[in-house]
């Protein structure tokens, strides 16, 4: 049989990598999306390497994002994610990536969604269907496209590139319709194991389980392999991302959340310590605000989700919660460490009548197109 081929962009958003497709393209059905998917990224693969795929072993570069135009009065171009799986068939549209949101606006560009600015700065207000939120793009045009050169770097990233700002609008409630959707900044959990954690359950850009470290036996500063190793630790944070989807309603019963392992994440957040990055980067506590350590589809992640940042940041703006009691912050930017370096987000928080809002998040990222043409596929 011969291979399929659909017209595609390759995309590094930040530290992530995604195929980027535009809607037109596809099957109108998208239950007819996920075997193109699967098929492109080479998922599933037991050996875990992705190689018969774009995919590249780990969560953070196994992802698809599908634009179109937009019929919101408030947007210029919808965008889909989908997280795929590396081991398993998962396909799931349950949350955005921050990561690649980064992308969306240079993509929208490339793809021809909207006509070609002036250079300049571009300003581009997406529409994330997974969340139903807008994230407003804000970045430096050269004959019509994202500018191929700048002076940004960011953790995890050769080399620099051009800004771009995102700015999360209105992030609260993304996916359950509340900021706290239990109306707690510390909830109880309790464990299949029997045992009891506490945790905050808040949503934010996508929806985040955040426990304190010290109270699991650890630091927030181990690598991550040396987390993936620990199987009692990795056994013990999916039960609490299970008991947190459930709590949060995000789905009913603990083994419905196991079917959706992308959200909510779940971390171990700390307060500022002397920590190393992947590369041997010394990060002294003087530079952070708290240290992080999440989880992404059952994998320690080697960076942070940029939805997981913001989530993150909200979270130390909340009076009572797990992250504003770690935090160093005060009312400056909050400086996140996590396994590749440090990133900075500004988040806003109102309380209105006693109740925290929050009012938006902001983050700097790269991105640049690796290639443009068509993925080949072989049809199931």
């Amino acid at each position: 049989m011969a291979l399929r081929k659909v017209p595609a962009l390759f995309m590094r958003g930040g530290t992530s990598k995604a195929l980027v497709f535009h809607v037109r393209d596809l099957p109108a059905d998208r239950k007819d999306w996920g075997p193109i998917f699967l098929a492109a990224m080479g998922t599933p693969d037991l050996n875990g390497r992705q190689l018969d795929g774009m995919g590249g072993g780990v969560s953070s570069l196994s992802k698809v994002c599908v634009l179109g135009p937009s019929g919101r009065t408030d947007a210029d171009v919808d965008y889909t994610f989908v997280q795929l799986g590396v081991n398993r068939p998962d396909v799931d549209y349950a949350g955005n990536c921050g990561n690649m949101s980064s992308a969306v606006g240079p993509a929208a560009l490339e793809l021809g969604l909207l006509p070609p600015p002036a250079d300049g700065d571009a300003a581009i207000r997406i529409h994330n269907t997974n969340t139903g939120k807008i994230i407003v793009s804000r970045f430096p045009v050269a004959d019509g496209l994202l500018a191929c050169k700048g002076d940004l770097a960011i953790a995890g990233v050769a080399g620099r590139a051009a800004p771009i700002r995102l700015e999360f609008l209105d992030p609260g409630g993304a996916k359950t319709g509340k900021l706290l959707p239990t109306g707690n900044a510390i909830d109880t959990l309790g464990l299949p194991d029997g045992g009891e954690v506490r945790a905050s359950l808040v949503d934010a850009a996508n929806p985040c389980v955040f426990v304190e470290a010290y109270d699991h036996g650890k630091t927030a500063t181990e690598m991550p392999d040396a987390l993936a190793g620990d199987a009692a630790f990795m056994d013990r944070m999916e039960q609490i991302r299970r008991a947190g989807s459930v709590r949060m309603g995000l789905t009913a019963n603990l083994e419905e959340a196991g079917g959706m392992p992308s959200l909510p994440k779940v971390a171990i957040v700390a307060r500022p310590a002397k920590a190393t990055t992947l590369s041997g980067e010394e990060i002294p506590a003087s530079d952070m605000s708290l240290n992080i350590r999440m989880l992404s589809m059952e994998q320690p992640h080697r960076a942070v989700p940029i939805t997981g940042a913001v989530c993150l940041a909200v979270a130390a703006r909340i009076p009572g919660s797990i992250p504003n009691a770690v935090s160093a912050a005060g009312d400056d930017a909050i400086t996140i460490a996590h396994p590749s370096g440090t990133i900075m987000v500004n988040a806003e928080v109102e309380l209105a009548g006693g109740s925290p809002r929050a009012v938006n998040g902001a983050i700097f990222r790269t991105a640049r197109t690796l290639f443009s043409g068509f993925v080949h596929y072989a049809e199931t």
